[in-house]
């Protein structure tokens, strides 16, 4: 398909290897990481896996996640590019091993941070059933050391950082992380910019969470914020509106059809989201978030 053609060669895979976390299958050589710089001190990482956030200064580095263990070295390479500085902390946005795969790597000399249902999906393992893959138990070293339940701050590199949790969105445990003085905000997978998105209802996630997390977002963005999405190119509150819109109209067309008595094979042989330009990450990927929103309707 097009679309998907595209957005394979657009990111260099990490679109589509970022979403069905296929460690196994992904050519690790061929991987490039390349950054961003976004603000003094701010930058974002894009390689295969969710985009990183990087935050450099006096008292060190901040990332906000870590992709995949067998990039690290690419990672810490490009770091290396921006700053001698160590890294201090790792805040995961989430569980999901495109962006927490890099824990194991990075935990003997960082601190890492995370809402407590990461360091519980984490701990016991988890089975991601849209991409039909289990996550074994993570070693004590990959586990988040410091853990919260509704939000938390660093005060680092001369900045206020907020973590912010909101509830049942992508997932269970999924944060959003705004820099509030350099005034960038890291979205996680609450935000695919420009794409269908991915909600992991059996580990927690919903619709209706994924647009509360948007108004929530919405809400401490202003004009000037820049914006990180878990995945695709970095945006703005503008986009942050207009993805909140797309996700509205998405799960709007589902609840009517919900409403109508169709049933989940049904809202699925439709493909109610055939006509919205989205990037898909396979030929039916329209369809199966169609049926996320509808299962967490």
């Amino acid at each position: 398909m097009k679309k998907s053609i595209w957005a394979k060669s657009l990111l260099g895979g990490a679109l589509i290897a970022g979403l069905t976390m296929g460690a196994q299958a992904q050519d690790w050589d061929k991987v490039e990481i390349k950054a961003q710089q976004l603000r003094d001190g701010m930058y974002a990482l894009y390689g295969a896996g969710g985009n990183i956030g990087v935050s450099v200064g006096e008292d060190g580095v901040i990332l906000i996640d870590d992709q995949y263990a067998p990039l690290t070295d690419k990672i810490r390479a490009a770091l290396a590019e921006i700053s001698d500085a160590p890294v201090r902390y790792v805040v995961n946005t989430h569980f999901h091993g495109d962006h927490s795969g890099g824990n194991e790597n990075l935990g003997d000399a960082a601190v890492i941070v995370a809402h407590d249902n990461v360091r519980q999906r984490l701990s016991e393992g988890a089975f991601v059933a849209a991409f039909d893959m289990k996550m074994d138990p993570q070693p004590k070293v990959a586990l988040p050391s410091i853990t919260f339940n509704a939000e938390m701050s660093l005060h680092m590199n001369g900045d206020d950082v907020r973590i912010i949790h909101v509830k049942n969105a992508h997932t269970d445990g999924d944060s959003m992380i705004h820099f509030r003085k350099a005034n960038v905000l890291h979205m996680g997978d609450l935000m695919f910019n420009g794409m269908f998105p991915f909600i992991d209802v059996p580990n927690g996630g919903s619709v209706d969470g994924i647009l509360a997390a948007l108004d929530k977002a919405i809400e401490v963005a202003d004009d000037d914020t820049i914006v990180i999405p878990g995945h695709g190119q970095v945006t703005d509150k503008a986009g942050l509106v207009s993805y909140r819109k797309t996700i509205g109209e998405l799960r709007d067309i589902v609840a009517d059809l919900k409403a109508l008595g169709k049933s989940l094979e049904e809202v699925k042989a439709i493909n109610p989201f055939k006509d919205y330009d989205l990037i898909q990450f396979h030929d039916s990927w329209a369809s199966e978030v169609a049926g996320f929103m509808y299962e967490s309707l």
